[in-house]
C-alpha cells in the first residue's frame, strides 16, 4: 500500500483511507470489525470517523461509528499502528439533538472532542477536523453564494484557538478542515501563521469524476500550503460503479434505502457515468477501479476515502491502489470531462 505525507507532518497515511459512515446504520459492529481487519491486513493505516456518524444522522445512532472503532481498538490493541481522524460537527443539517444544536464554539468543540475520545477509547486523535463551516457558504453541493449580513457565525479565531488548546493538551495531534472553500481555508492558514496556532494539514472535500470542483480553487491551496485533499465520495455515492444506471436500485444500496442521497443523481450525472463506465470496459477495468485509480493519480490528493458495505466491495476499492492508469486513459477521461463538465456540484 502506497503512503503519502499528511501535510507537513511526519505522518505517513495510506493512499486508501477507510471511511466508516455506514457503520451503525448499514453495517453492524461485527461487519465493521471485519472491514477493519481486512483493511489493516491490506496495509491501510488511516481510518476516518466523525462524531455525527453514522449517516443518515439520527439521535439514536449518533456516535455509534466511533464506538465501533473504539471497541475494535480495545480488542485488537492496534492504536499505535493507526492514524485516526475524526470530526466536530458544525451547525445545521438536522443535528438539533447534538448538544442542542452543534456550533464551532470553544465549549462545543471541547465537549465534542472529549466525547469522541471516550467513544474511541483513546487518549488522542491524530487528525481532528472541522466537519463543515459555522458560516453561510457553499458546501454539500450548494451553488450560488449569497452573503447573509445577519448571520451569527462563530469566528474562525475562536474555533482555531480552541483547537490550539486541544493540541497543547495532547488530545489531538493535528487539525484539518472539511467541506471548506478557498477563502475559509486561507483564513485558517492566515490565523495560524499570525497567531502561532496549528496549521490545517488536510482538507476533506468531495472529489470524483462527476464533481471536480475542487480543482477550480482548492487544489492550488492544497499544493502551495501543503494541505492535501482527503477525497470523500470518490465513487459519487456509488453512482460511478454503474450499478444505478437505467433506474436500477440494488437492494440494501444507499440510494435505494435513503432518499437524501440525491446529489449525484439526474440526467447529466447518469449520462456522464455511462461514458465513464464504457471507458472502463474499453480498457478492461471495472468502473470502480477506473474511478478510484483516477482520484489516486491526482498529486494534490493525500488520501482517498473509500467506503463499503460488503467485504467484496472493500477488496475492490482497496485494489485500486495497485492500478496505474496510463496516459491514454487519463486523456480519455479529459475528453469525457470536456463534454460533461461538472455534471454534479
Amino acid at each position: 500500500m502506497q503512503t503519502r505525507k499528511l501535510g507537513s507532518t511526519d505522518i505517513n497515511v495510506s493512499l486508501i483511507c477507510l471511511g466508516t459512515m455506514t457503520w451503525g446504520e448499514q453495517n453492524t459492529e461485527q461487519e465493521a470489525f471485519e472491514q477493519l481487519d481486512l483493511a489493516v491486513s491490506e496495509g491501510i493505516n488511516f481510518i476516518d470517523v466523525a462524531e455525527m456518524y453514522p449517516v443518515p444522522p439520527r439521535a439514536d445512532t449518533q456516535g455509534r461509528t466511533e464506538q465501533y472503532l473504539g471497541n475494535w481498538l480495545a480488542r485488537r490493541s492496534r492504536r499505535d499502528d493507526l492514524v485516526i481522524a475524526s470530526k466536530v460537527a458544525g451547525p445545521g443539517n438536522g443535528l438539533s439533538y447534538l448538544r442542542d444544536g452543534p456550533r464551532l464554539t470553544r465549549d462545543h468543540i471541547r465537549q465534542a472532542c472529549d466525547d469522541s475520545l471516550k467513544r474511541l477509547q483513546t487518549d488522542y486523535i491524530d487528525l481532528y477536523q472541522v466537519h463543515w463551516p459555522d458560516r453561510h457558504t457553499n458546501f454539500f453541493g450548494k451553488l450560488g453564494y449569497a452573503h447573509d449580513p445577519e448571520e451569527q457565525a462563530t469566528p474562525i479565531e475562536e474555533t482555531l484557538s480552541t483547537l490550539d488548546e486541544l493540541v497543547k493538551e495532547g488530545k489531538i495531534r493535528h487539525i484539518g478542515l472539511s467541506n471548506e472553500t478557498p477563502w475559509g481555508a486561507m483564513e485558517y492558514l492566515r490565523l495560524s501563521r499570525e497567531r502561532g496556532w496549528p496549521r490545517a494539514v488536510s482538507i476533506q472535500n468531495p472529489y470524483n469524476l462527476l464533481n471536480r470542483s475542487y480543482e477550480v480553487g482548492m487544489a492550488e491551496v492544497s499544493h502551495r500550503e501543503r494541505a492535501g485533499l482527503l477525497a470523500y465520495s470518490p465513487l459519487a455515492f456509488g453512482m460511478l460503479s454503474g450499478k444505478y444506471l437505467d433506474g436500477q436500485r440494488p437492494p440494501k444500496s444507499r440510494l435505494t434505502l435513503f432518499e437524501r442521497f440525491s446529489r449525484y443523481s439526474g440526467g447529466r450525472a447518469e449520462a456522464a457515468t455511462r461514458a465513464y463506465v464504457n471507458l472502463a470496459m474499453e480498457y478492461d477495468l471495472s468502473p470502480v477501479q477506473l474511478a478510484l485509480a483516477w482520484v489516486n493519480s491526482r498529486d494534490f490528493v493525500a488520501s482517498n476515502i473509500i467506503g463499503a458495505t460488503t467485504l467484496e466491495q472493500l477488496r475492490e476499492n482497496i485494489g485500486s491502489a495497485g492500478i496505474t492508469l496510463d496516459s491514454e486513459v487519463i486523456d480519455a477521461v479529459e475528453v469525457i470531462h470536456q463534454e460533461f463538465t461538472y455534471p454534479c456540484p
